[in-house]
């Protein structure tokens, strides 16, 4: 890849719209090249196609997840709809299965882009006791015939983590592919692809940036015909990331072990807390023995972290009196801790659960964390603090 200087360390910020392409031939060889989907091009064309400085970013993305390929999009959301759209077959697309427990955005996705406007056949996968039932899971398949599965690996908020090697295996036996969101474990904990998911996405929003500052989302990948379907869907939807959140993307992801290493190991340090505490009367976090997928994720993330989100209740005799030491706690944490309804930020933020999804989860104590990379005893000593003082 050019470089504007020898010098530089680093890929610089492309902020081209289009790229010369010098005479005629150059011209018409480009655009016949660009019909194989190159990966890594010789010429660029247009930014809404490839962007040098989006691929250094991009191939970063490839030695985190251990993968062929990775393609940055604007968002989550973005690399959702590119992962999906990429199955679509008109009216010959076979129904597909949907884990219950994703994100709130994906679930409107489904019902309100998937079902209401391209009319596809949607199945839904429900967990038991906060847990996935693995014969459950392959009842379905074997009923219903899914053409696809998608997963959280770790689910929002209660946390639930999925056994994916069974789900893959399991969806694979059947004839499904398997798109797992790796956004909550990151490549830290595990690369889903390696144990045969067929893609991987992320909200690189979250750990992949950091640092609350940027909104971009990646789709990865070992299968050539599908980095070409996704490249193209990509392309012709205009999902393509900008050249200035790729740099920053880049620079952020320097850091990423040590970011995310440190933010595990608080949240096991706060989850313990929080468990230990008069004032909780649970807590929902994959580390800990009383999760009911605490041995699955011990199996999977071989005691590396359980990821950075911490679910709890506050204790309460009555709904008015969790909603009362709810509010007491969120303003015992004024001004050091705040209110954002996001995760994966350099910070520790909090969100009352109940106000989100209330019609799921109505208990007005719950509270989520999402634990940030704060020096431990600090981090500690505000929540203790703030709990004592309700």
């Amino acid at each position: 890849m050019k470089k504007q200087s020898p010098n530089s360390s680093r890929v610089p910020v492309y902020r081209d719209a289009g790229f010369e392409l010098y005479d005629a031939d150059t011209m018409r060889q480009v655009f016949e090249n660009e019909n194989e989907v190159p990966a890594d091009p010789d010429l660029f064309i247009y930014s809404r196609y490839r962007n040098p400085t989006v691929l250094a970013a991009e191939k970063k993305i490839m030695k985190l997840e251990e993968c062929d390929w990775a393609l940055l999009t604007q968002s989550g959301m973005s690399a959702i709809d590119v992962a999906l759209s990429i199955f679509q077959r008109g009216d010959k697309s076979g129904s597909w299965l949907f884990f219950t427990e994703i994100y709130g955005g994906t679930n409107s996705y489904i019902d309100k882009v998937l079902i209401k406007g391209r009319g596809l056949n949607i199945l839904r996968f429900e967990p038991a006791d906060e847990k996935y039932d693995m014969p459950g899971f392959e009842k379905i398949l074997r009923e219903e015939s899914p053409e696809l599965v998608y997963c959280e690996l770790i689910s929002n908020p209660l946390l639930i983590v999925a056994d994916i090697e069974k789900i893959i295996e399991l969806s694979h036996s059947y004839g499904a592919k398997v798109i797992i969101d790796n956004t909550f474990a990151t490549p830290y904990l595990i690369n889903p692809l390696k144990l045969g998911a067929d893609l991987v996405i992320h909200s690189a929003t979250k750990y992949l940036g950091g640092h609350g500052n940027i909104t971009a989302g990646v789709i990865c990948g070992n299968d050539e015909e599908l980095r070409k379907e996704a490249t193209n869907y990509r392309k012709f939807i205009g999902h393509m990331l900008s050249a200035d959140d790729a740099y920053r993307l880049t620079t952020q992801m320097e850091s990423f072990a040590l970011r995310v290493g440190q933010q595990f190991y608080n949240s096991i340090k706060l989850a313990s807390l929080l468990e230990d505490s008069d004032m909780v009367e649970r807590v929902w976090f994959p580390g800990l023995k009383s999760h009911p997928t605490n041995k699955i994720a011990e199996d999977l993330f071989s005691e590396k972290g359980y990821g950075a989100i911490i679910t709890f209740d506050l204790a309460g005799n009555s709904k008015d009196s969790k909603r009362e030491k709810r509010d007491a706690f969120i303003r015992n944490l004024s001004g050091k801790i705040m209110l954002i309804p996001t995760l994966g930020d350099s910070h520790t933020i909090i969100m009352p659960v109940e106000p989100v999804w209330g019609y799921k989860y109505p208990e007005p104590g719950m509270i989520r964390i999402s634990v940030g990379f704060e020096e431990t005893d600090h981090l500690t000593e505000l929540i203790s603090k703030a709990l004592e003082a309700i």
